[in-house]
């Protein structure tokens, strides 16, 4: 008889939401006079979005609406507004999916972050300024693929990652960037459980920094983000597994140093650090072949690089010794 062992970070059957409740809570939440507008689909056509409001947007940041960029397209439709910021990981709040208003406690204004490391002009500045400095911020449709094989598409508001690589100008022996989140167990009560490296750590390449998909996300559905989505400022990098696009940062490090993420602190073997999109390399637990769009419930065929290998591919074409890392 074969005995496994749970991680501490498996979600448990019996506390997940059964997909036909989750799918069909709208009706309970109308009920409740909690849903609003944001029920209705949204269109990839146009620029506007019926909100569906939970009261947990970062308020520091203007500039929303931002004029969309019509380089980024999706071929799908775009995502409810209310199952892509509603249905969400963010472990730091806890392990279930319906953290949002555990998440309504972080303050997001002010939101100091510092840009140290091997850097000729360090910075330390409220996230507000920073994307004044970066800006003007732009709307981009992004398809989005979690490692646990359910998938969005949304309209993010942001900043290239480019333009900040830029600002502060690396050193030549500068070769990756480590990405940390905030640490604040008396707000995040997921922060409390001992057995994960707290805080959250995530790393990419400056190559990877600078490719033009690469994004710092500020906003959602033409407003600023939602707390639990990573408010203020997030990274967005769509080719790759989810768990890579680190959420509320405040710490970015230039370094020579290959960062050790927090998933991969836990499991290497499961959550690597590359983690691009592949539907030909499973999960040890599952297979990542197809993915299931969020509100909808439909499966749909996994894409290499999620879609995107055509603008990101050639970041890994020259790589030896890695193998199938690069996907995990």
């Amino acid at each position: 008889m074969l005995i496994r062992s749970r991680k501490p970070w498996d979600v448990i059957d019996y506390k997940t939401t059964d997909e036909n409740v989750y799918l069909n809570r709208r009706s309970l939440l109308r009920a409740m006079g909690i849903a609003g507008a944001g029920l209705a689909s949204a269109s990839v056509v146009g620029g506007s979005f019926a909100p569906f409001v939970s009261s947990a947007r970062a308020a520091s940041i203007a500039g929303f609406p931002a004029t969309r960029n019509p380089a980024f397209t999706l071929d799908r439709p775009v995502t409810v507004e209310e199952e892509a910021i509603t249905y969400t990981n963010f472990y730091e709040f806890g392990s279930s999916k319906n953290i949002w208003r555990k998440a309504r406690k972080l303050v997001t204004d002010p939101w100091i972050i510092t840009i140290e490391g091997l850097v000729d002009n360090p910075l330390q500045l409220d996230a507000s300024e920073l994307i004044v400095r970066t800006g003007p911020q732009e709307e981009r449709l992004y398809r989005h693929r979690c490692v646990e094989a359910w998938a969005m598409a949304v309209p993010w508001t942001g900043v290239p990652m480019s333009r900040l690589v830029t600002l502060v100008q690396p050193k030549a022996e500068a070769k990756y960037i480590r990405l940390e989140t905030f640490f604040d167990p008396s707000v995040a009560i997921g922060q409390r459980q001992s057995w994960y490296p707290w805080p959250y750590v995530e790393g990419m390449t400056i190559d990877e920094a600078m490719n033009e998909m690469a994004f710092i996300g500020t906003g959602l559905y033409g407003r600023a983000m939602e707390k639990q989505n990573g408010a203020p400022l997030r990274i967005v990098l769509p080719w790759k597994y989810g768990f890579k696009s680190i959420k509320s940062i405040v710490k970015m490090t230039f370094t020579d140093q290959r960062p050790v993420s927090f998933w991969e602190k836990l499991a290497a073997n499961e959550y690597g650090f590359w983690a691009n999109v592949n539907p030909d390399v499973d999960h040890p637990r599952w297979s990542q072949a197809t993915e299931r769009m969020l509100g909808t419930g439909k499966r749909v065929a996994t894409q290499l690089y999620n879609g995107y290998g055509e603008q990101v591919a050639y970041l890994y074409k020259d790589m030896k010794g890695e193998g199938d890392r690069l996907f995990r």
